[in-house]
């Protein structure tokens, strides 16, 4: 190595050592507060602290019986952090926030071999910068490691192609890399991981006109690869005989394509919407970047390939029936990388900046930021706002004692002023300084949001549901819900393995020979049924729309 590369080198070291501090500062303070949100928060962190607790560490279960929706290995992420730090809610969402440094890590690596260390930082900055996309590294949710796998996965099979057509100095064991990165992301939440791949390596081969991408024993050894760092789980739930664990898992896969689960349901275009609001401002430069043509061979490959893994992703989950939030989240990795492409070619004044793209910026972070602004204003006239409501359970909600003032209104009005400044300096020909005030301005926008408003939302949505559990932490009682599903209830009251097998049966613990003292949580709309059926249960109190519910055993 010459003295010129060693300096690089060590530049480039200094640079990660920085991004890594800079996620670190972004993503680790204030996991924990506000708690966890039903469902997918508190579903997987429960399932990670009853294998603490039962010390069952390959079966994943809720409620101590066998849960068949996800495979195991973010929740041995977060049970990991449980047991380093405590059953909370900031180890639970530890992990995540290990994931986005790992991603600005990723992003500036692959940006930085792909073009340049500038592109790389770009990239970035067009991810951290962006509402969701910064937002899922503070939840507890299972997709950001699973999306982190899937790309990597496709990451390193372009770099095999890349390889192969001498474009890009690799090594020819980066199929299997692949294969491992695709298996553990099967291994994190399931076969959907293969598929996307699959869908995404199928279109690059009909575009390659035939042409064998890769050979047959190549091919196998994916196989292998693959099957083993994914189907370890599913060979050991068969090893133990959890046959019909692994039976409901892929039935369960199955249904999310063809219904809508748990009422999660929406329009084919539902996840247009969620990425081109949500992925602000990223998914307007996006648009943008998918319009330059790249004369670069290797920048000319990955965008064949990453145009392809979002078009598959985002037309499979509008397929899809159930229609999530995160179903499409995978895309965040291909739609920052357009919109990187869009901030680097203005930065270097190889494209123009055009009037739609300020117009669309203009206006849907315009709305953003007055949407942000007004939330605490309709809070401090909620009575206002109460009887015009249908829901006689949101509008009892709205009665939750919050202190909102105006200046919870800054949260908004500071983006409205990102947005109006970044176009200002673009209407003055400074489009470079006016590309990073977007990004900068919506990273402020998100952390303000999640530390200013997200805790007083949490006052109105579950908070007086979350006390009541807390308070029965190390009482010997049993706890659920009624007329209606969470997960909280398992979570904050510490329930510890049952010893009684009919604690899992909602008819012995509401008209049974009860042993213990037994608590239900129901909302406010299911009273009047559940006073006609449950008439040995009694009323403790009703708070912000629920209703807490106390059965006493019998005398003996």
């Amino acid at each position: 190595m010459t003295e010129l590369e060693s300096a690089a080198t060590k530049k480039s070291i200094r640079t990660q050592v920085m991004l890594a501090i800079a996620g670190a500062f972004l993503f680790l303070p204030f996991l924990g507060k506000v708690h966890l949100f039903d469902w997918d928060e508190i579903n997987f962190a429960e399932c990670a602290r009853e294998m603490i607790a039962a010390k069952q560490y390959f079966l994943v279960t809720i409620n101590y019986l066998p849960f068949w929706e996800k495979p195991p290995f973010f929740i041995w992420m977060q049970a990991l952090s449980m047991k380093l730090f405590g059953v909370s809610d900031y180890a639970a969402r530890l992990p995540n926030a290990i994931c986005g440094i790992a991603t600005i890590l990723l992003l500036y690596n692959v940006g930085t071999r792909l073009k340049n260390k500038r592109f790389g930082l770009f990239w970035v900055l067009a991810y951290v910068g962006s509402l969701l996309p910064h937002f899922y590294f503070k939840s507890g949710i299972i997709d950001p490691w699973f999306n982190f796998f899937i790309f990597l996965g496709v990451y390193f099979f372009m770099r095999f192609q890349l390889h192969k057509k001498n474009i890009m100095p690799g090594k020819t064991w980066y199929f299997a890399m692949s294969a491992f990165c695709i298996g553990v992301a099967m291994l994190t939440k399931g076969p959907v991981a293969f598929l996307v791949f699959s869908i995404t390596a199928f279109i690059y081969w009909l575009l390659e006109k035939r042409r064998a991408i890769i050979s047959i024993p190549q091919a196998l050894v994916y196989l292998i690869v693959l099957f083993t760092a994914g189907g370890i789980w599913f060979a050991l739930e068969v090893a133990t005989g959890h046959w019909e664990t692994i039976k409901q898992f892929f039935e369960y896969q199955v249904r999310l394509f063809n219904t809508e689960d748990s009422g999660h349901g929406g329009p084919f275009y539902y996840h247009f919407i969620i990425l081109l609001i949500g992925c602000f401002p990223a998914s307007v430069f996006a648009i943008r970047g998918m319009m330059v043509k790249q004369t670069d061979d290797k920048m000319r490959e990955a965008n064949r390939w990453f145009k392809i893994l979002f078009w598959v992703v985002l037309i499979l989950f509008s397929i899809v029936k159930t229609k999530i939030l995160h179903y499409s989240s995978l895309c965040y990795y291909p739609l920052t990388f357009f919109a990187a492409i869009a901030a680097y070619e203005l930065f270097e004044k190889s494209i123009a900046w055009k009037k739609w793209m300020g117009w669309m910026l203009g206006i849907i972070g315009g709305l953003l930021g007055i949407a942000l602004a007004m939330l605490p204003l309709a809070g401090m006239n909620k009575e206002k706002l109460i009887p015009l409501m249908d829901d006689p359970f949101a509008a009892a909600n709205l009665q939750a004692d919050v202190n909102w003032t105006y200046l919870d209104s800054i949260v908004g009005f500071i983006l409205l002023v990102s947005v109006i400044s970044a176009l200002i300096f673009i209407k003055r020909g400074k489009v470079t300084n006016g590309v990073i005030t977007f990004f900068v301005g919506t990273l402020i926008t998100t952390n303000l949001a999640l530390s200013v408003i997200a805790p007083k939302i949490e006052l109105f949505t579950q908070q007086a549901a979350v006390e009541f559990y807390q308070s029965l932490q190390g009482k010997d009682v049993y706890v659920c819900t009624l007329e209606f599903k969470s997960f909280a209830q398992y979570f904050y009251s510490d329930e510890q393995p049952w010893k009684n097998p009919n604690c899992t049966n909602a008819d012995w613990l509401l008209h049974g020979d009860i042993d213990k003292p037994a608590y239900f949580v129901s909302k406010i709309t299911s009273v009047t049924n559940i006073e006609k059926q449950y008439p040995e249960l009694k009323e403790l109190y009703r708070k912000n729309g629920f209703v807490f519910y106390e059965r006493v055993p019998k005398v003996q």
